[in-house]
This record gives structure tokens, sequence and C-alpha cells, in this order.
């Protein structure tokens, strides 16, 4: 299966997708996590002290597989070796690669880089036991490039709060234009006092509630250390625990 976790930024996104990695592996799944958010996190999460080059940086191989950036470039270039020549494997047996940041200049990117990267993320395929996620940049912008195509769940993180629910709505929208079709929402971040009242904004909007991870001063910790929050434990990780139970049942 593939997932893809989304939001807006500063949710708490990257902390769950390599928390749910992590405990999939475990499981037995042969997890592949990859960081398409330009900010780069995902090893700290993963608790992978040295991360994977980006793949952006291979700009000889790039030019090779997309075409040159003089010339007319390929829509769809080989990617089928990518993983195993440029990912690294961290703890749990978690494989990671890392996408890196396009310089786009203008609204879209019509390169070889782009397009060697939107290919990578569609046709990305493991054996029948294994689960990919992808930990994407924050808002929508992704949404536009089409780099999410093909996915199993899109995971929105929220809080509370108008512009990351209004964020949500966005998402949905935009991801059913390209053809998502399952979309699942955890809540972060949110009191008691608040609960209720962001449940009933995303049933609304048709997005079901797959977990809410409650303030966890663990959480904080692990961050602020550089550290998979798996390894700091705390109360949310029982809760995250669940939410990668409830996978199945959406991915149905």
């Amino acid at each position: 299966m593939k997932i893809a976790i989304t939001g807006k930024g500063g949710v708490g996104k990257t902390t769950l997708a390599g928390t749910l990695a992590r405990l999939l592996a475990r499981d037995g799944m042969d997890v592949l996590a990859i960081d398409a958010d330009p900010d780069m996190n995902l090893a700290s999460a993963l608790g992978i002290d040295e991360p994977p080059l980006p793949l952006t940086e291979y700009k000889d191989l790039i030019d090779e597989r997309a075409g040159g950036p003089a010339g007319m470039f390929k829509l769809n270039p080989k990617v089928d070796d990518v993983v195993e020549r440029f990912g690294v494997v961290g703890p749990d047996g978690v494989r990671m690669l890392v996408m890196g940041t396009v310089d786009r200049g203008g609204s879209g990117c019509m390169c070889p880089a782009s397009s060697f990267l939107r290919a990578l993320l569609r046709h990305v395929v493991l054996k029948e036991s294994s689960v990919v996620i992808m930990d994407m940049e924050a808002g929508i912008e992704h949404l536009g490039r089409g780099t999410t195509r093909g996915i199993d769940l899109m995971i929105v993180v929220v809080e509370p709060g108008a512009r990351s629910l209004e964020t949500a709505e966005r998402i949905k929208r935009l991801g059913t234009d390209i053809g998502v079709t399952k979309f699942a929402a955890v809540i972060n971040k949110a009191g008691e006092e608040d609960l209720g009242a962001v449940e009933s904004i995303l049933e609304n909007m048709g997005i079901p509630v797959l977990g809410t991870i409650p303030y966890d001063s663990s959480l904080v910790k692990a961050d602020l250390a550089g550290r998979s929050p798996v390894e700091e434990g705390g109360a949310a990780m029982a809760v995250i625990e669940g939410i990668k139970d409830g996978l199945a049942s959406f991915l149905r």
C-alpha cells in the first residue's frame, strides 16, 4: 500500500509519518519511507542519523534518465533501480529516500528533475507485503503537480484552527481531482474542548477520523533531541499504534 501524509505546516505530519513507518516495519512489513518535504526532517523522526543525499543532488543521473537541461526531457524516466541504489536502511529495517527540492522559479516546474521525482513517486513499487509512506510537503502545492497519483490512502494531519481545516478541505478537493479516493484525518494537539468541533467539521468534509493524538511531552522531547518518537515512548505512542492498526480498514 502507498500512503501519503500531508497537512498544513507544523501540524506534526513528519512525526506521524516516521512513527507509522517504524511501527509497520516492526509488524514485519517491508517499509519504504520517502521524504518528499523540502524541509527534509523525516530522517530524525525515523531515527536515522545519516540520511541519504537528496535525489536532486544526483544531477548527472537525472540528466541521463530524464533528459539534459538544454533539450527535451522524458516524461517517464527509468526509476526502477533508484530505491536500491540511493536509499539507506535505518532502525527496524525501514528503507528511506529523500527527494530534495526543485528550483522552480515560478509556479510548477517542467524540468528533468521534476519529471524524475514525479515518476519515482508514481511508480515506486515494492513486494506485496510492503508499504510506502510519503511525507509530503506542507500545504497543497504537490497535489497540483500530480505527484500523489496512484496512492491508496491520503492522511491529512489537522490541528484545531481554521487554517489547518481549510487546508484539509483543499487537500480533499484537489486530491479527488487527481484520482485519490480514500482520505482520512489524524487530529493532533486537540484538547477535549476542541475535539468535538474539529471532528464535526471533518465529518462534514467527508474525511473520517483515523485517530486523535493527545499532547505528549515525550513527542516534544524527541523532536528537540532529534530522536525518533518510537525511542522516547509516551502516551501518544499507544494512540499511533491504534492508528497503525486501523489502516487496514481504510484500505479495504
